[in-house]
């Protein structure tokens, strides 16, 4: 039962982030002919500018994406993640445009929110909402270059983008703002950093340190002695990345329920990383 529950749960959480997100799309972004980040905001130039349908594109451009990843990345982060694209195309389909408020500001601050609330879901459970979210978790397993600034750069070329083929500066402006949220979204509910430190102090060193390396990650092994108790533990240091921190406490809680965990975020890393 609890098995199956580890499925279903998830799944269920990234069709919730995905109805979040579509109805931040139809009731305030859209509307408005405002952006949001990443391919969904690809999705949206395109559409406001040839009058195709947003969800459709949105869904079409993340499909050679999601491949990539599918063979990049771990199956589970993808899986979930597919499940969330696929659920955000479906909602906007049934989701009616209606436009909610004439004030772009208040369209643009809480459609923020709103897809910054959808995305954080799916990352704090172990999916994604594709597009630049797989991206940047491939470039991290790859390249230690700093993708915060990385999805900066490509979300400002597509709001440019916006702007130029419009002619509505305002519109690219108040995208930049609502962008701008979301990312806060998710920094201040799941973290800001791309790599974090796991330590774990255990009793089943072996049997999560195989796992650990299946990831695969590296792992340091420390001998540890508790003050209250003077009873010896292994404390295991891992650094890995945040779109891996789902299935690492999934991973954790199953071999030991009783472990404690401490996660830090890590502003960089010198040395042997393995990324992939």
């Amino acid at each position: 039962m609890m098995k199956r529950f580890t499925i279903i749960g998830p799944i269920f959480l990234m069709i919730i982030s995905a109805a979040s997100v579509g109805f931040g799309f139809q009731l305030l972004l859209i509307p408005e002919k405002l952006l949001s980040s990443g391919l969904s905001g690809v999705a949206m130039v395109i559409g406001y500018w040839t009058g195709w349908n947003i969800g459709w594109l949105y869904f079409a451009l993340n499909i050679p994406v999601l491949l990539w990843g599918y063979f990049a990345l771990g199956k589970r982060f993808v899986t979930l993640s597919i499940v969330t694209v696929v659920s955000t195309a479906f909602f906007l389909q049934v989701i009616p445009m209606i436009k909610l408020t004439d004030d772009r500001l208040l369209a643009s601050v809480f459609g923020g929110v709103l897809v910054g609330l959808g995305t954080t879901v799916a990352l704090r459970y172990g999916g994604s909402s594709g597009g630049f979210d797989i991206i940047a978790s491939i470039i991290t397993r790859h390249r230690n270059i700093p993708i915060g600034l990385l999805t900066v750069l490509l979300n400002t070329l597509v709001v440019a983008a916006l702007g130029f083929l419009k002619e509505d500066w305002n519109a690219a402006l108040y995208s930049m703002l609502s962008i701008y949220i979301t990312g806060k979204m998710i920094d201040a509910v799941h973290t800001p950093h791309h790599k974090v430190t796991a330590f774990i102090v255990t009793n089943h060193t072996q049997q999560l340190v195989s796992s650990l390396l299946k990831l695969p990650r590296g792992v340091t092994i420390v001998k540890t002695r508790g003050a209250f108790t003077s009873e010896e533990r292994d404390m295991l240091m891992t650094v890995t990345t945040r779109f891996e921190l789902a299935e690492l406490r999934k991973m954790i809680k199953e071999i030991d329920a009783k472990a404690f965990v401490n996660i830090v975020q890590t502003i960089d890393v010198i040395g042997d990383f393995r990324r992939r």
